[in-house]
C-alpha cells in the first residue's frame, strides 16, 4: 500500500480560504489502493477528498474516486469545484470531462480578476415526496416538529449522484438553532441510503439558506454541498417551484464558512448546474 501521495487542500464555493467547503485533493492518485485512498481522506479530515485516479491531460478528461473520513462515497460536488478548479490552475481553464461511480460529469472552468470557478453538470436529477415513515424518523432525529415545516415545500428524497432529504425550515431561526441526534441520525441515513440531509430555509424564489447534516460522513455538517445543491435542483423542478433566474443557495454561515452556490435548472434538461469557485487553502 503506498501512501506517499502528494495532498492539495482547497476551499470550495468560495473567493476566501477562510470560507467555503474544505476538501482534500490528489492529483495522481493512480497507484493507491482504496485502503490507502481511505487512510489519505481519515488523515486529511475534510468532508471528502478527491483523487484522480486515471488522468488524460491531452483529452481533459478524468477518473475521480471521493472518500470522506469513514467511507467511499459516489459523488461529491464541493470536491469535484475544488478538483476542476485545481486542474484548471494547471493546464488551464476550459472544458473537463471527470468520470465518477456516479456518472459521468461535465465541467467548464473559467478565470477572472484572478479567480477560478467551475461549472459542474450533474447526472439526472430525480425526487420523490417523502414516505411518511421516514420523514418521521428524520424529524425525531433532528429533534424538530412537524410545524416546523414550511407547508409550501413538501418533504422530499432528492437525487443528484446520492440521495439527498429535502426538509424545509418554516423560519431562519429554526434552520439557524440545528442540534441533531447525531448517532440517530447517522443510524437512520446509513438505513436509507441518504448521504446528507438538505435542510432549506427560502428568503426568496431564488435565494435560498442551506445546512447539510453529513453523519454517515463522521462530519457534524457540510458547509457547502454541491450534490445536494444539484438534487435541490432537481427538486424544485419536480414540485413546479423552479424560477426562470439562477438560484442561489447560502451556506455554512451558521458555521463561520460562507459558502455560495448557485443552481441552474433548466426547465426540460433532468441534469442541473451548479458553479462556484475555489480557492487554495495556504
Amino acid at each position: 500500500m503506498n501512501t506517499a501521495a502528494a495532498i492539495l487542500r482547497y476551499s470550495a464555493f468560495t473567493a476566501d480560504p477562510a470560507g467555503g467547503n474544505p476538501a482534500g485533493i490528489v492529483l495522481d492518485a493512480a497507484a493507491l489502493d482504496e485502503a490507502a485512498m481511505l487512510a489519505i481522506a481519515r488523515e486529511v479530515g475534510y468532508s471528502e477528498t478527491a483523487f484522480v485516479t486515471v488522468r488524460d491531460d491531452e483529452r481533459r478528461r478524468f477518473r475521480l474516486r471521493y472518500f470522506s473520513p469513514l467511507a467511499e462515497v459516489a459523488f461529491c460536488g464541493h470536491a469535484t469545484v475544488a478538483t476542476a478548479v485545481a486542474l484548471a490552475e494547471r493546464l488551464g481553464p476550459g472544458l473537463l470531462t471527470f468520470d465518477t461511480p456516479a456518472g459521468e460529469i461535465p465541467l467548464v472552468t473559467t478565470t477572472d480578476a484572478g479567480l477560478t470557478r467551475a461549472t459542474l453538470t450533474s447526472v439526472p436529477t430525480r425526487s420523490r415526496p417523502a414516505e411518511e415513515a421516514e420523514l418521521a424518523a428524520a424529524l425525531r432525529a433532528l429533534r424538530w416538529a412537524p410545524d416546523d415545516l414550511d407547508p409550501s415545500l413538501p418533504p422530499h428524497v432528492s437525487y443528484a449522484g446520492n440521495e439527498h432529504p429535502v426538509l424545509a425550515a418554516r423560519s431562519r431561526a429554526r434552520l439557524a438553532a440545528l442540534d441533531y441526534d447525531f448517532d440517530g441520525l447517522a443510524e437512520l441515513m446509513r438505513r436509507r441510503g441518504w448521504t446528507t440531509m438538505h435542510l432549506v430555509w427560502r428568503e426568496s424564489d431564488d435565494l435560498y439558506h442551506a445546512r447539510d447534516p453529513f453523519p454517515v460522513g463522521g462530519v457534524v455538517e457540510d458547509p457547502a454541498t454541491g450534490a445536494a445543491a444539484a438534487a435541490f435542483g432537481g427538486y424544485l423542478r419536480t414540485i413546479g417551484r423552479a424560477p426562470e433566474v439562477p438560484v442561489l443557495i447560502r451556506q455554512g454561515e451558521d458555521l463561520g464558512r460562507p459558502s455560495e452556490l448557485v443552481v441552474e435548472i433548466d426547465p426540460v434538461d433532468p441534469r442541473v448546474r451548479v458553479t462556484g469557485h475555489a480557492v487554495p487553502i495556504s
